[in-house]
């Protein structure tokens, strides 16, 4: 509930204190996930392989416009995040190079990531749908 307190009272109350001091604004920011291009590449290639694997399959032009929408969602999807790693305040950090991802892996939380966990980290998800498509298409061609 609430209720009306008088100006006075809280005159009398209230405890003036000092403005925090502000600390330094970081300059520099990551915004890479320290990952290759060509990871995201495969993943964008992988959705966009699913969308047109379906849309070649069940082609209907009462699909048109849901398959435009996915296909921009999608884009968009990896799109505006790659802008926002490019963004200003200028930063150093840049993503990983293939060369150094595998001669390294890559950092995460728990510790250190082999190439090879880290990539089938990345793909396994964008893979499944991409076969999951394929398969549903053998599916409704053989039915």
């Amino acid at each position: 509930m609430s209720k009306l307190i008088a100006p006075e009272l809280i005159g009398e109350k209230a405890r003036i204190v000092a403005a925090p001091v502000q600390g330094r604004i970081p300059t520099s920011v990551d915004r890479t996930f320290q990952l290759p291009a060509a990871l995201y590449g495969v993943t964008v290639a992988c959705y966009l392989g699913f969308l047109a694997v379906t849309a070649m399959a069940f082609g209907n032009p009462g699909l048109i416009i849901p398959m435009v929408i996915i296909g921009f969602i999608t884009i968009a999807g990896f799109g505006i995040p790659a802008i926002w790693a490019w963004m200003k305040p200028e930063h150093k950090q840049r993503a990983l190079d293939l060369d150094n991802f595998a001669g390294r892996g890559i950092m995460t939380h728990t510790g250190r990531l082999k190439p090879r966990d880290a990539a089938t980290q990345v793909l396994i998800l964008p893979v499944l749908v991409f076969l999951w498509g394929l398969a549903v298409v053998t599916i409704a061609a053989t039915i």
